[in-house]
C-alpha cells in the first residue's frame, strides 16, 4: 500500500510524529546526564522509576479512553498535555529558573501524556487500513521513528548541551502545532459499535477498565512456558534499555575527548556526550539499514537459537561497550549491541503469535508487552548502582542478567517440547513442533 493510498489521518499523522520525533531524540538520549547532575544518581534513579510507573498507568487507561472518548479526541488531548509537559521543562531548565524539580515534574507530565497517545494512535491504524495493509503501514511508521533515532542524537550532541531548554521549547511548540492541526484536520476514526458499547457502559468508572487490563495478565501465571518467557524478557530488557540511560552516563563521566579522525596535525575530536549522540544515531541507522536483512536470516535458525544466541549477544555488547575507549571501539560495540537488538525483535513477536491459542491471542500479546513496561520501570535502577560497583561492575552485572535470561529461554524451550499444557483454563492446543521458524 503506497503512502500516496494512505487516509489523510495517517498522512497527517505520519508528517507531525516524525517532527515530534526528531526533536524529541535531540534531548531524550541526554535526559540521563541532565537529572544525574541536578539530583545525584541515587535520586535519579528511584525518580525515573517514578515516571515510568505512572506512564504504564496511563499506557493501561489509554486504551479504554481512545474507545471511550474517542481516538481525535485522545490524541489531541494528549499532544496538548505533552506540549503542557515540554513547555514546563523548558521554562524550569531555564538559566534563569534553574528549577530541577519542577523540571523533572514537566518531564514527567510529558511521558504521561505521550502514554495516553499511543493506543489511540495505534487503533486509529487499526481503523482506517484494511488487515492486509496493516503491517506495511505500522513498519513505515517505525522506519520514520528510526531516521529520527538517527538525525535527532546528531542534532542534540551539537544543540542540547549548550540550549537544552531552548529544544525543549521548541519540543513544545512542534506538539502544539500537531494538536492544533489534528483538531482542524483530523477525522474520528473510532467504529460506530465501539461507540455504542461505551455509551451503554458510559457509567462504568476508568478504573474498572485499569481493573479488567490487570486482570488479563493472569495468563502469565498460567501458562509455564509464557511466564518463563515473560521473565527473560524483563531481564534481557535491562540490557537494551540501557542504551538511553547508563551508556551517556558511562561516555560523559570516562571519555573527556575521543578522536574520530586525525591528519597532518589536524584532529576532530568530540566529548564524550557528543559522541553518545553519534552513537545513538549509528545505532539507528544500523537498525534502518539491516531489519530486514537480519529477519529473514533469523528465519533459517530454530526459535532456541535465536533467543538465546541473541541473549548472549546482548551480553557481549555490553561487556564490549564497558571497555572501549575510542570512537571505533564504541562503534564495535553498539554495531554488536544492535545485532542483538534485531535479532529478537521480530523472531520474539512472531514466536507469541504462535504461542498463544486463537481465542486468546489478545491476552497474549497483551501481557507480552509487560517485557517492556516492567523492564522500562526497573532499568533506570543501574544508575544508582554505578555508585556501589562502579560502571565496569555495573555493566558485567547487567551482561549476567542478559546470560541468565539466555538459561531460561533454554528452560522455556524445554517445557515447551513438555506435553501440552490448557492455559488459564482455555481449550488445550496441539504441541508445538521443537522446530519453530
Amino acid at each position: 500500500m503506497r503512502i500516496r493510498d494512505w487516509d489523510t489521518n495517517l498522512k497527517l499523522r505520519l508528517g507531525g510524529e516524525t517532527a515530534f520525533n526528531v526533536i524529541f531524540w535531540t534531548f531524550f538520549p541526554f535526559l540521563s546526564i541532565y537529572f544525574t547532575n541536578a539530583f545525584g544518581k541515587g535520586w535519579t534513579g528511584m525518580l525515573l522509576v517514578l515516571s515510568q510507573l505512572l506512564s504504564v498507568l496511563a499506557n493501561l487507561i489509554g486504551g479504554y479512553c481512545a474507545d471511550r472518548f474517542g481516538r481525535k479526541r485522545m490524541m489531541v488531548f494528549a499532544a496538548s498535555g505533552q506540549a503542557f509537559g515540554y513547555a514546563l521543562f523548558a521554562c524550569a531548565a531555564s538559566p534563569w529558573a534553574n528549577l530541577h524539580a519542577l523540571a523533572f515534574a514537566g518531564f514527567t507530565l510529558a511521558s504521561f501524556f505521550g502514554a495516553l497517545y499511543w493506543p489511540a494512535s495505534q487503533a486509529m491504524v487499526a481503523d482506517v487500513v484494511d488487515e492486509k495493509h496493516q503491517s506495511g503501514v505500522f513498519a513505515v511508521f517505525y522506519t520514520a521513528s528510526n531516521m529520527a533515532v538517527v538525525v535527532g542524537p546528531l542534532l542534540g550532541s551539537l544543540l542540547y548541551k549548550d540550549n537544552p531548554y531552548a529544544v525543549l521549547a521548541a519540543a513544545a511548540v512542534i506538539c502544539a502545532s500537531i494538536a492544533l492541526v489534528m483538531r482542524a484536520r483530523l477525522s474520528e476514526t473510532r467504529p460506530a459499535h465501539v461507540a455504542d458499547r461505551h455509551r451503554t457502559a458510559s457509567g462504568a468508572p476508568w478504573y474498572a477498565a485499569v481493573a479488567a487490563q490487570l486482570r488479563d495478565y493472569r495468563v502469565i501465571a498460567a501458562d509455564r512456558v509464557f511466564l518463563l518467557f515473560s521473565i527473560a524478557g524483563v531481564l534481557l530488557a535491562q540490557t537494551f534499555m540501557q542504551l538511553d540511560l547508563l551508556f551517556p552516563l558511562f561516555l560523559k563521566e570516562t571519555v573527556p575527548l575521543s578522536t574520530l579522525f586525525s591528519f597532518r596535525g589536524w584532529d576532530l575530536t568530540l566529548t564524550g556526550q557528543q559522541l553518545f549522540g553519534l552513537i545513538v544515531s549509528e545505532n539507528g541507522l544500523f537498525v534502518a539499514l539491516f531489519t530486514v536483512v537480519v529477519t529473514k536470516w533469523m528465519t533459517t535458525y530454530r526459535d532456541r537459537f535465536v533467543f538465546i544466541g541473541g541473549a548472549l549477544v546482548y551480553a557481549l555488547g555490553m561487556m564490549m561497550f564497558c571497555n572501549m575507549s575510542t570512537f571505533w571501539g564504541f562503534t564495535a560495540a553498539i554495531a554488536v549491541f544492535t545485532l542483538a537488538e534485531l535479532m529478537s525483535a521480530g523472531p520474539q513477536q512472531a514466536f507469541v503469535a504462535r504461542l498463544a491459542p486463537e481465542e486468546m491471542r489478545g491476552q497474549y500479546f497483551a501481557a507480552a508487552s509487560l517485557r517492556f513496561t516492567l523492564g522500562r520501570t526497573l532499568a533506570p535502577m543501574s544508575i544508582p548502582l554505578t555508585g556501589i560497583l562502579g560502571f565496569k561492575g555495573t555493566f558485567a552485572a547487567l551482561a549476567l542478567l542478559a546470560v541468565l535470561s539466555a538459561v531460561l529461554y533454554n528452560v522455556m524451550f524445554n517445557k515447551l517440547e513438555e506435553a501440552p499444557r490448557r492455559p488459564a483454563g482455555k481449550t488445550r492446543r496441539a504441541k508445538p513442533k521443537p522446530e519453530m521458524k
